[in-house]
């Protein structure tokens, strides 16, 4: 399993199940899905999310199950 992906694969991710971009604060990208899920996204130049926030993400964020996240981003 990849521990570490970019903040552009999350974003491919998250525009893929259904979330838009809400607000842009700095380099923080904040996206809803129109059931009400939020999640934040830290941008940084030439950084990847690390393992930590990475299954914050997606387990309180985008209630996803890890495989469904990773089948997802093989799908890419």
């Amino acid at each position: 399993m990849k521990k570490q992906i970019t903040p552009k694969e999350m974003l491919y991710i998250l525009k893929k199940i259904g979330f838009n971009e809400d607000r842009v604060k700095g380099s923080h990208h904040h996206y809803i899905h129109p059931d009400g899920r939020k999640t934040t996204i830290p941008i940084h130049r030439n950084e990847q999310l690390g393992p930590g926030l990475l299954l914050k993400i997606i387990k309180q964020d985008l209630k996803i199950s890890k495989d469904e996240f990773f089948k997802l981003l093989k799908e890419k």
